[in-house]
């Protein structure tokens, strides 16, 4: 089944966000972002040379759009890993199930539909709801912060995925989407360090074993994770694959749990629980409604 691919991609996405937990205390963000940048182009060249395909497009426009996008919110997500457990940081950005529900509901709502979608509108509420009781537990200004940052993140995302569903429509294979994707996250990599950070190089931090290590493991699998995922849309049922990228959130939590002995009280669980339910009612709705 295709979309079991979806599995893997919540799996890749999970070690990336440890990844990038543990790195962000050797590296600046915008080191981390060049780096899985840098690492994502040269991987799928690699496949390029093995499997064969073309990185010439006629939607140099659109892929630019689509990197300018999908990197913000990269760059959102991974600071909110410095400031959130990694379960808290994975679930808030997963919210972009919801928000890109919330989009569609608006923009059908503005351009004439006839009749208020209740369903939908409710699934919204509840995970809204599951938002509030997750980051209720800990108010402190760091969370509280580090939970916006990871709000922010998951809107965006939404943004992003219906520029990639765009770029799938037009005939884009999967390798050429996530190929300009890590050129644009390279690019504002090296450009974040010389504007924020003042060095002179992409990753010119000192490195170690350890270092070197993680930046390697979070590139090679956040760019496994971004073709996984578009394979399990393209190939599999898309419910189905909806439905799976959830796992991701119980994949961070064990790591959370395992790792830095993360612990959430009953709140924080039932937060999780009802944003779970709230995504996978939005989900199922729009694709009962996709078949009518």
């Amino acid at each position: 089944m295709q979309s079991l691919w979806m599995l893997v991609a919540s799996l890749m996405f999970s070690i990336m966000g440890v990844c990038v937990k543990l790195a962000s205390d050797q590296y600046t963000i915008a080191e981390i972002v060049a780096s899985r940048g840098i690492v994502g182009m040269l991987f799928i060249l690699i496949l390029i040379s093995i499997k064969g395909g073309t990185l010439k497009t006629p939607l140099v426009r659109q892929h630019a759009q689509r990197g300018i996008v999908g990197t913000i919110s990269l760059w959102l997500w991974f600071f909110s890993f410095s400031l959130l457990p990694v379960a808290t940081a994975t679930t808030l950005n997963y919210t972009s199930s919801i928000w890109l529900a919330t989009i569609l509901f608006i923009g059908a709502w503005l351009h004439g539909s006839k009749r208020f979608e209740w369903p939908l509108a409710s699934t919204i509420l509840i995970s809204f709801m599951g938002v509030a009781l997750l980051l209720r537990p800990s108010v402190d200004n760091a969370q509280l912060i580090g939970g916006l940052i990871a709000l922010v993140s998951g809107f965006i995302s939404a943004l992003a995925y219906l520029q990639v569903r765009h770029l799938g429509k037009l005939g884009e294979p999967e390798y050429r989407v996530v190929f300009y994707f890590s050129v644009v996250c390279a690019i504002a990599g090296v450009l974040g360090n010389l504007l924020f950070y003042g060095g002179t190089i992409p990753l010119w931090h000192a490195h170690s074993t350890k270092g070197i290590f993680l930046l390697f493991t979070l590139s090679i699998s956040a760019t496994l994770a971004q073709i996984a995922m578009t394979r399990a849309y393209r190939l599999g049922n898309a419910l189905l694959t909806a439905n799976l990228q959830y796992t991701g959130i119980v994949f961070s939590s064990i790591w959370g749990i395992v790792i830095w002995q993360d612990k959430l009280d009953a709140l924080g669980w039932i937060g999780i629980a009802v944003i779970l339910v709230g995504g996978l009612l939005a989900t199922f709705y729009n694709q009962h409604q996709a078949r009518q």
